[in-house]
């Protein structure tokens, strides 16, 4: 799988005050890649298509280079105290996203080159807690690895955070473009996690992204570049009776991977998250991948409370219990001595 490249940029005028933007504006002309002028990214238009789904499919590979203009970060539960503002959208199709509604109509991805304004406002959170460690999610709104070999904003963040005394970067991804960051001066400040799952959900629900067994040789690479390393496992999907072998398969193949690198496994963690929907995720997820095979059907799941009203359909409480203890028997077998970070 080639690594992502915009097929048509936005800048907004302010970013053009910031070098990084104009190192990304001369890559771009040399590439021959289309450059419009938007006055925000609330503004973006004529993204070309004629249908919302063709113009939906267009967004995804379109990016706005601009300016972060609020510097108040967001909380990130339980991930880390803060999410910090890299980059917002993602160039995957992974039908589950919650970055489906969240984005809403605006799917295109934005990437910020006020970097050093952003690790200012990261500085004064990290003095606040101090001596605590102050933790920062790099991928609430985006997949970031999937743009950083164009921009390198992770690195740099990486790097910035390798000097803090008292801060910490994390980060997920499901793209395998990881080795412009193995020689980054980390550290062990960041831990590095990748998104996995069983072959089915990958293959039927995570189109745009990179496949495991690449997922798994990036992961073996950044264990042996030092990382602090940590997978997620989500969302744990019951696809058919044959589900929990498609887990096992997925553990026993990371086994293989990891197993004779450098990974510390009492440093390991699992993150383990099951499906979950919204109804206005459901609505707008068939809108736009009508022939999905992602079940979703809410008299068969349990309804969990949410913010604004909101809530989630989970799975019902014994299918809940069921997919918890079988993903800590796997981990268990195959990383007895890592950690399992939180099942939700």
């Amino acid at each position: 799988m080639k690594a992502f490249e915009p097929n048509l940029v936005y800048m907004e005028p302010r970013a053009m005050e910031y070098p990084l933007a104009q190192e990304l504006y001369e890559r771009f002309q040399k590439q021959g890649i289309e450059i419009r002028e938007t006055t925000s990214h609330n503004q973006v238009r004529g993204i070309p298509g004629n249908t919302e789904m063709r113009q939906y499919a267009n967004a995804k590979n379109t990016l706005v280079i601009g300016v972060r203009k609020t510097l108040k970060f967001d909380t990130s539960k339980p991930s880390a105290e803060y999410a910090i503002p890299l980059a917002t959208g993602c160039m995957g199709h992974c039908h589950y996203c919650y970055l489906q509604t969240t984005l809403g109509k605006k799917p295109y991805i934005r990437t910020y080159v006020n970097l050093d304004e952003i690790f200012d406002q990261a500085t004064q959170y990290i003095n606040e807690r101090a001596p605590e460690p102050t933790r920062f999610e790099a991928a609430c709104t985006s997949d970031i690895v999937g743009i950083d070999h164009i921009t390198h904003s992770l690195k740099k963040t990486i790097e910035f955070m390798g000097a803090q005394k008292h801060g910490r970067l994390r980060f997920v991804t499901k793209y395998h473009h990881v080795d412009h960051l193995l020689d980054a001066q980390h550290n062990g400040h960041t831990r590095f996690r990748f998104s996995i799952n069983a072959d089915y959900v990958i293959k039927h629900f995570e189109p745009g992204t990179s496949p495991l067994k690449k997922r798994l040789e990036a992961a073996r690479k950044v264990a042996d570049a030092g990382y602090p390393l940590g997978f997620i496992v989500a969302p744990i999907y019951i696809y058919d009776d044959n589900w929990k072998e498609g887990y096992y398969n997925l553990f026993a193949n990371l086994y293989e991977e990891m197993k004779g690198s450098s990974v510390n496994e009492e440093d390991l963690t699992f993150e383990l998250i099951q499906h979950r929907f919204t109804k206005p995720a459901k609505k707008v997820i068939l809108q736009r991948y009508p022939k999905s095979k992602l079940e979703m059907d809410e008299e068969e799941r349990k309804y969990r409370g949410g913010k604004y009203g909101i809530g989630k359909y989970v799975y019902p409480k014994e299918t809940q219990e069921d997919m918890k203890a079988t993903m800590e028997a796997y981990i268990g077998e195959f990383f007895p001595n890592s950690k399992i970070s939180y099942f939700t």
